[in-house]
């Protein structure tokens, strides 16, 4: 499979877009791939460098994987939605429970700079290392998106969607950025 380079900034819109409906962010760590659906995210400059910002709940499975390996993929097509299948199972399950990229009939792809893989299915990838990285500070959001985005004091564990479980946010530098063709 090819890489074809492109410039981060030209689908940064298309990245915009995708993001509300769900894109993939994939871990690699201790020989174990995960993937998890982000819907909150952007790409812009920090510190004079590319970055990728997502923000992941303190207790998933990826928060493990990146305190283990600071680095991650972005994944998402080149046109039109991720398969809802894909996002159904990848933004249900924990990668602790079961093999997301099995279940999804996935294909992870080597990494060019980075140890974490590319999807041969969403073919638009950006490559990141962890820059920065911090939790979020409950106290300090507005009220209605607490009582909005964090209503549940649930196990964080087992819930999928809107708990007390801050988020960390993660920013990291967008090393390479590419589509994979065949």
């Amino acid at each position: 499979m090819k890489r074809r380079a492109i410039k981060w900034q030209d689908y940064a819109g298309h990245i915009a877009e995708a993001l509300p409906k769900g894109i993939l962010l994939t871990t690699r760590a201790h020989g174990k791939i995960n993937t998890m659906v982000i819907g909150w995210g952007g790409v812009g400059i920090n510190w004079g460098r590319p970055v990728f910002t997502a923000y992941i709940r303190e207790h998933r499975f990826t928060a493990e994987q990146l305190a283990q390996n600071p680095a991650f993929t972005v994944n998402l097509p080149v046109s039109g939605p991720v398969d809802p299948a894909v996002i159904k199972i990848c933004g249900s399950q924990s990668g602790r429970d079961i093999d997301k990229i099995a279940a999804a009939h996935l294909t992870p792809v080597d990494g060019e700079s980075v140890a974490a893989p590319a999807i041969a299915e969403l073919p638009l990838t950006f490559e990141c290392k962890v820059l920065y990285q911090q939790l979020q500070d409950m106290d300090a959001y507005p009220d209605d998106i607490r009582a909005a985005m964090y209503p549940q004091d649930v196990d964080s564990f087992v819930c999928v969607g809107p708990n007390k479980d801050a988020h960390y946010t993660v920013m990291a530098e967008i090393v390479a950025a590419y589509v994979l063709e065949d």
